[in-house]
């Protein structure tokens, strides 16, 4: 459990300014304490992304709501392989949460809030067709609080990360009717890559410029964050792994593939 939780906080928290929501609604620190109990099951709490000082590092994009689950992992799909092919990214991870689709990018800098919306914003609006939008039946963009994968949702199901190529498997139930296993978990957490400076300014002003609009990127706010001492490795594009590139990728990693059935 202490090596996923260092992923985690790797990947999408802070060493110091994190905080979670308490069953009154207060904020709350995050311990490791209390981390480790909630992605163990014992009490699940929102973790909240966004500092008091209006920084985040973590961009959760969420697909569900009303509608399709064919239609959301759709979507979800080409905004992934659009974070990858059009804007040069490191690939992002994939989870279910119980009720929903989300897709997860990491930020090396944390960025202001508002610049974070943006970005989400633009990614959504670029690269997702006004024909297939299904934005109004789905939650906010930027989620800016979340239930952290792994955890137990409160419908019963278990939120987790999943390998992206077998997101289909679960357009009508994004949830798993057990705990996964942490090492699974840090499994596909250790090959995942931060977004540096760099790639984020590029990447937004590629953005902006398509939208028209003009090109000011603030500096990212310097902050210290934990060091990756995972080897890293590009992620298997959504669509084009075949199952035996799924099970390669899996068995390198330690972890022993589980169908939930047989598909046609």
């Amino acid at each position: 459990m202490h090596k996923l939780i260092s992923e985690l906080t790797r990947l999408y928290l802070f060493e110091e300014q994190q905080h979670y929501v308490d069953a009154q609604g207060g904020a709350q620190p995050l311990m490791p304490a209390v981390l480790a109990r909630h992605l163990s099951g014992e009490q699940t709490v929102g973790v909240e992304l966004v500092t008091s000082s209006g920084l985040t590092r973590a961009l959760v994009l969420e697909f569900g709501g009303k509608g399709g689950g064919e239609a959301h992992w759709s979507a979800l799909c080409t905004i992934a392989n659009a974070v990858q092919h059009e804007l040069d990214l490191p690939a992002p991870a994939v989870s279910i949460s119980g009720t929903a689709f989300q897709l997860w990018l990491s930020l090396a800098t944390p960025v202001p809030v508002a610049q974070a919306r943006q970005f989400v914003q633009l990614l959504r609006s670029t690269f997702l067709p006004a024909s297939a939008d299904i934005l109004a039946a789905a939650p906010p963009d930027y989620v800016e609080q979340v239930a952290l994968p792994p955890c137990l949702h409160s419908s019963g199901k278990w939120a987790a990360f999943i390998h992206p190529s077998m997101g289909a498997a679960f357009v009508d139930e994004p949830g798993l009717d057990m705990p996964p296993p942490p090492a699974g978990q840090l499994g596909f957490l250790e090959s995942l890559r931060s977004i540096n400076p760099a790639q984020f300014a590029q990447a937004l002003a590629k953005l902006q410029g398509h939208a028209g609009l003009a090109v000011a990127v603030p500096a990212p706010v310097a902050t210290a964050l934990p060091v990756a001492t995972s080897a890293t490795a590009p992620g298997l594009l959504l669509q084009d792994a075949t199952l035996e590139d799924i099970v390669r990728w899996l068995h390198a990693r330690n972890i022993e593939p589980t169908l939930r059935h047989m598909l046609p």
